[in-house]
């Protein structure tokens, strides 16, 4: 049983959001997010990203030992981090099939093996 998240035309929500993403980056600044930070730059959404990266560490400390609303806390700055990570790809004409493709070339290798390979 396929349990891929998707949207309502099941889409899964990576291939949706990605192809959003595209329709937006062009569109005008005025009239969307992600076009205002594609007209600001890279060096714009990087502070997203950097800024939705210490909320999500902030909300997994609180998360530890919190309870369902901490939990739920960190989901959510964890979709505004994926959110804004996926918006940076997006601005170097790279998207999440990217990194699945990593993440598949990873899959079944040791932590410490991939590390080791990394670093030669």
């Amino acid at each position: 049983m396929d349990t891929t998240p998707s949207t309502p035309n099941n889409t899964p929500v990576l291939d949706a959001l990605a192809e959003v993403l595209q329709q937006r980056r062009h569109a005008a600044p005025d009239d969307s997010y992600v076009a205002a930070l594609h007209y600001k730059g890279l060096n714009k959404i990087l502070e997203k990203v950097g800024e939705e990266a210490t909320e999500t560490l902030l909300a997994a400390k609180d998360a530890e030992h919190g309870g369902l609303a901490e939990r739920q806390a960190l989901v959510a700055e964890t979709a505004d981090l994926w959110f804004h990570s996926l918006v940076m790809l997006s601005h170097l004409d790279m998207d999440h099939r990217d990194v699945l493709n990593e993440l598949a070339r990873r899959f079944g290798m040791s932590g410490h093996d991939e590390k080791a390979a990394r670093e030669q």
